[in-house]
């Protein structure tokens, strides 16, 4: 199986030329077999959108621009980000899993960072589900950045039965530091590391480049295979399309060697939990 992670720098408030660029890189991917193709967060709309939310907003049943992203992933299954107006005035950070014609899966991200930099909670509404679903390879979870960094959204799909997880991210490149690479990127590799470890899955995680006023986005995209090992790893900084085959054997091979998933035990936390939030 090929998997692609298209690492890109989005044009701010712009769907039109994104579209384009996602058309050209859905035609290159397929002329290269690739099986799966990942988009970072909001790779319609750029990122630091802020009163151009309304602006950008689609409704993927109903959007012509999804229209022309559904015929072009016939053949191959296409990841991508877009904020989505669910209802009139409200609007979501989602992102979307398309193929064969349909949508599989839509995902509204669920933790919104409202502080230094990030403003999300001021413009978007927060997603109230994450949830494993079917798609042509097997199981997949969605995540969007910060949803990955609350573990608690990985074991939900852990629980759900997801083979792959993948997360789309516009995460910007802080701290430098004497090995090469930022700071806060080693902190995404190690949730990837840690995720595909105990998750027995594979973790692809595509991140975007490019700078909006101001601020830098990292790149340094990645993929750990269901041993926990990083089998790729897009450059830091730079556009790059990341092509990597993948073996699907690999996770019977890693879940013969661990037992994290056969023992798990959901309405155990869930007891749990409950409990936490009666006694809030």
């Amino acid at each position: 199986m090929k998997i692609a992670l298209a690492q890109i720098k989005p044009v701010l408030g712009d769907v039109e030329k994104n579209l384009e660029l996602h058309l050209q890189l859905i035609k290159q991917a397929r002329q290269r077999e690739v099986d799966i193709l990942v988009f970072p967060e909001l790779s319609l709309t750029g990122y630091l959108l802020r009163d151009l939310v309304e602006e950008v907003a689609l409704q993927p049943h109903l959007s012509p621009i999804f229209k022309q992203l559904l015929e072009a992933s016939e053949d191959l299954i296409v990841i991508l980000g877009f904020v989505e107006e669910k209802e009139p005035g409200i609007f979501f950070n989602s992102a979307a899993c398309l193929g064969q014609g349909q949508i599989f899966h839509l995902h509204r991200k669920v933790y919104l960072p409202t502080y230094g930099m990030f403003e999300e909670g001021k413009f978007f509404a927060p997603g109230r589900v994450i949830a494993s679903f079917d798609f042509p390879f097997g199981r997949a979870g969605l995540l969007i950045c910060y949803d990955f960094l609350n573990y608690g959204s990985s074991y939900a799909l852990f629980s759900g039965g997801a083979d792959y997880i993948f997360v789309v991210s516009a995460a910007p490149g802080r701290g430098l530091q004497e090995e090469p690479g930022f700071a806060s990127q080693k902190m995404w590799e190690l949730m990837g590391e840690t995720i595909s470890f105990f998750s027995s899955a594979f973790v692809f995680y595509c991140n975007r480049v490019g700078f909006e006023d101001g601020k830098g986005f990292a790149g340094g995209s990645f993929i750990y295979n269901p041993h926990g090992k990083l089998i790729a790893r897009a450059p830091d900084l730079e556009e790059h399309l990341l092509i990597q085959e993948i073996n699907p054997e690999e996770l019977r091979s890693a879940r013969r060697k661990r037992f994290y998933r056969r023992d798990n035990r959901p309405e155990v936390i869930w007891r749990s939990l409950e409990k936490i939030i009666e006694h809030d």
